[in-house]
């Protein structure tokens, strides 16, 4: 991280951007994959799998679901909040808020530079519009959601909080403890989303540390438990929505979506032994025009 980053400038916004049917929101998740090859094949450094995997679930929330006003984040209390926790991904946000208008998409092209906006994680020194908290150090973005949910309450402010996470992430006792402290206090607005993908940097999720059942651990600690397809945006919209739609909630929410890790790219998907990890590795310039290629141009264009 530079050490003087300063705060993104005001008056720097993006294009805003309204997509009304399911064929716009895939064609919009294809030229999200598209951005994040681009992304990560020029900083030569990132996370490929994560972030080609959670494509389908980012365009759903920010073309579809979320409240929000991009052009206004900073002084707008309408909005609803997100929080990144497993925030290695970090490329499949920023994709999904330059395009969705909260900055230009020329940004795109820093990724991971000295001095950019676009840190490797979130980063809360650039006050980037759309982050509201540094993130990535895994295990702390549910507490975060937490403490926002309560402070919203506080100020008699009704939109809801969702914190997105990783399963291999779960591992982590503070996932746990947050989990208990949202159920204690009935953060009915809080909507946790985890991505069941069952990879992580070293193996299986549940050959590293089984956290199976999953959803009973859930449950047990007070939650509401959903289950969706997390590469299908119709499915995994239509949870959320039906979520939303109880304006009574007193218990949080979380939607166990099940991904395939760099979901979009055959050669990129999963992390079978015959493969390389696509966790944490980006591609090279020949896998980057390669991928390029099978996911072909949209009708979005290029950054």
């Amino acid at each position: 991280m530079a050490k003087d980053l300063k705060m993104y400038p005001a008056e720097k916004k993006g294009e805003l951007l309204q997509l009304a049917t399911i064929d716009e929101l895939n064609e919009m998740a294809r030229q999200v994959r598209r951005d994040i090859i681009r992304m990560l094949a020029r900083a030569n450094s990132g996370h490929t799998g994560g972030s080609l995997g959670m494509a389908d679930i980012f365009t759903a929330l920010y073309f579809r679901v979320l409240q929000k006003d991009p052009h206004h984040f900073w002084q707008s209390d309408d909005q609803d909040l997100v929080f990144l926790s497993n925030g290695h991904i970090a490329p499949v946000w920023y994709s999904v808020l330059a395009r969705s208008g909260y900055f230009p998409l020329s940004e795109l092209n820093s990724l991971r530079e000295i001095g950019s906006y676009l840190q490797g994680h979130p980063a809360s020194e650039a006050r980037l519009p759309g982050i509201r908290i540094a993130s990535g150090s895994l295990g702390q973005g549910l507490s975060a959601a937490v403490g926002a949910a309560l402070g919203l309450r506080i100020d008699g402010n009704d939109r809801d909080v969702f914190c997105l996470m990783g399963d291999g992430e779960c591992q982590e006792g503070q996932i746990w403890e947050a989990a208990m402290s949202a159920s204690h206090y009935g953060l009915g607005k809080l909507i946790g989303i985890v991505d069941c993908n069952n990879e992580q940097i070293d193996g299986e999720v549940n050959d590293i540390m089984r956290v199976e059942p999953f959803a009973d651990k859930w449950r047990s600690f007070g939650w509401d438990v959903y289950h969706c397809d997390g590469n299908d945006i119709e499915d995994f919209a239509s949870t959320v929505e039906a979520i939303r739609a109880d304006e009574n909630r007193t218990r949080p929410s979380v939607v166990l979506a099940v991904t395939i890790m760099g979901k979009g790219v055959p050669f990129f998907e999963g992390t079978m032994p015959d493969k390389s990890n696509w966790h944490g590795k980006p591609p090279s310039k020949g896998d980057a025009e390669k991928a390029l290629a099978i996911l072909t141009e949209t009708v979005f264009g290029d950054f």
